[in-house]
């Protein structure tokens, strides 16, 4: 047996690349993509992504260059996530929703040689240019141009490109050759994205992944979710975020079907389902909770599988959805894992349970996929694995092959959560239940040390979200004289109330559901919470207004037991 050495025909390096050159010989007739009223199938997404990788290939973008795209979820950004990459080059999404200044910071940062623009955020891109420093070469530009209603009219599709543009997406790949050889990876630990966290915390950090990292996470998430052949998938979750949890190259392995959209409501979303007969959807707790709260809700004529991650989903939330004919799958990922690497493996016994019990039991993150080698609770100080009670806090900890190689340009933040002990810190503070599946708590950063104890943010959403005139809750500490800090909940309302409660009635509502050290001190009202582009509340931005609020000084110093 020693004598048996990996060999050349063995050690091909893995990569997501390959699965579009599959597809289009399995799949080649079949609708690959969808978008308004055009439509493609996989023999003409294989040549057209095989087109644009020459093109790049032949102004000289190759191996280690870095290639931004600025766009919404159309089929430009669909096929550039194959295209790019198969050029040689390290594909970067970027987030839409993003200011200018910090589009500039993170164009800056990551140096691209060619950034592409999606017509609608034609300006964004340019002032984020304009920001630039002399010194500092701005990368070369391409239009996106779109015909389509949905891109805004007069300024979609334009007759005469601003000369800033180089030239535009479709003159780009019209000019390649389909029968380009694509620049397959020399190693599979070779850089395929680049990634910046959505900054819900902190600024944001640039996540470097590898192709080995990437075909991992894409085959572990078809596993876990169950993915059939062909299915119909709606993309209403961003592709800019985490490669869209890796179901953009996720989908040429299945030869499914990519709806795009690229802005949508709940009306949107229930006339797409019915208009290609979606199967498929992800999206973050904010999604269920706009999909639940329509006016225009009518329950689904065929279930549509919903996969929700990016924040702990309320169980009232999870409850409503599935009543209309969701069936919501729920796992945990970040942007350092390339999408979800933990999931709420469910158990056939839990059917059946009352559906208030199996909300609560899929609110929980669960345990590891299949292509996660570990992942545990863990005592920050000891290291060691918390106890399986479902109360202790600790750091959740994960290791496995698409933790990503680290951060760009950033040794201290990389060492600081890959350590020499062979975890990932995440920097999420969890439970371990007896049955072996963790439930998020908060993050470390969100916690609320309230005269001394540690107070879970999330715990005190979830019964907020029972109450039924709040749209939205988020909380967060607010500066105490006495205590140190205390629970500030910020909420929205639901539009077609008739009375609006007041603060005294939300603090009394939450008094007779938790632990009074628990229970809010302040509640502001909002029209819309602030959020990152993938629907995670801003919390660093509501401490901010918390802040600002100035201490609040405790009326009565009693105990709160």
């Amino acid at each position: 047996m020693e004598e048996l050495k990996p060999r050349p025909a063995s050690c091909c390096p893995f990569t997501p690349l390959g699965f579009l050159e599959r597809a289009a010989t399995v799949y080649g007739d079949c609708t690959s993509i969808i978008y308004n009223n055009t439509s493609f199938t996989w023999s003409q997404t294989h040549r057209r992504c095989l087109q644009l990788a020459s093109s790049l290939s032949s102004i000289g973008i190759g191996s280690g260059h870095v290639v931004s795209v600025l766009a919404y979820n159309i089929p430009a950004m669909y096929e550039i996530h194959f295209g790019v990459p198969m050029s040689g080059a390290i594909l970067n999404c970027i987030n839409t929703r993003l200011d200018a200044r910090t589009i500039s910071v993170l164009l800056r940062h990551c140096e691209p040689k060619l950034l592409f623009v999606d017509t609608l955020s034609q300006s964004l891109a340019l002032e984020a240019i304009s920001l630039f420093p002399p010194n500092k070469s701005p990368p070369v530009l391409v239009l996106i141009q779109d015909d389509h209603d949905d891109a805004g009219g007069s300024n979609s599709s334009l007759s005469t490109v601003d000369s800033r543009f180089c030239c535009t997406y479709e003159s780009l790949v019209e000019k390649g050759d389909p029968n380009f050889k694509w620049i397959r990876p020399k190693s599979e630990w070779s850089p395929i994205v680049l990634n910046y966290t959505s900054g819900t915390t902190s600024s944001p950090k640039g996540v470097v992944h590898s192709h080995r990292g990437i075909f991992t996470m894409t085959v572990d998430s078809l596993i876990d979710w169950e993915v059939p052949k062909q299915p119909v998938y709606l993309w209403t979750l961003p592709m800019f975020h985490a490669n869209g949890w890796s179901f953009t190259w996720g989908m040429a392995a299945v030869g499914g079907t990519s709806v795009c959209v690229r802005k949508f409501d709940a009306s949107t979303v229930y006339s797409l389902i019915k208009k290609h007969g979606v199967t498929h959807m992800c999206g973050a707790p904010v999604v269920l909770n706009m999909l639940s709260n329509s006016p225009e809700i009518k329950p689904l004529p065929n279930p549509v599988q919903i996969l929700t991650a990016g924040a702990p989903p309320p169980a009232a939330v999870l409850s409503r959805t599935e009543s209309l004919g969701f069936v919501v799958s729920h796992g945990y990922g970040l942007t350092e894992t390339g999408g979800l690497v933990v999931s709420c493996a469910w158990k056939r016994e839990w059917n059946k349970l009352p559906a208030t019990e199996r909300a609560k039991l899929k609110a929980r993150q669960g345990v590891r996929t299949i292509g996660m080698t570990e992942a545990d609770v863990v005592d920050p100080e000891s290291g060691l694995s918390v106890k399986r009670d479902g109360s202790t806090l600790g750091e959740i900890v994960l290791r496995g092959a698409s933790v990503m190689l680290g951060y760009l340009k950033d040794p201290n933040a990389t060492n600081n959560c890959m350590k020499e002990n062979g975890w990932f810190y995440t920097g999420d503070v969890g439970v371990m239940h007896s049955d072996g599946y963790m439930e998020i708590k908060d993050r470390s950063k969100d916690v609320i040390i309230s005269g001394g104890e540690n107070l879970s943010s999330v715990e005190v959403e979830s019964v907020l979200y029972n109450h039924p005139a709040i749209n939205e809750a988020a909380v967060v500490a607010r500066p105490d004289e006495y205590w140190g800090e205390t629970p500030c909940a910020f909420v929205s309302l639901k539009n077609e109330l008739t009375q609006k409660p007041s603060e005294q009635d939300i603090i009394q509502y939450c008094r007779a559901k938790l632990p009074h050290y628990m229970v809010p001190k302040t509640v502001v009202f909002k029209e819309e919470l602030p959020k990152t582009s993938t629907g995670k509340i801003q919390k660093f931005a509501l401490r901010d207004m918390a802040k600002a609020l100035g201490p609040s000084s405790s009326s009565s110093r009693q105990s709160r037991m």
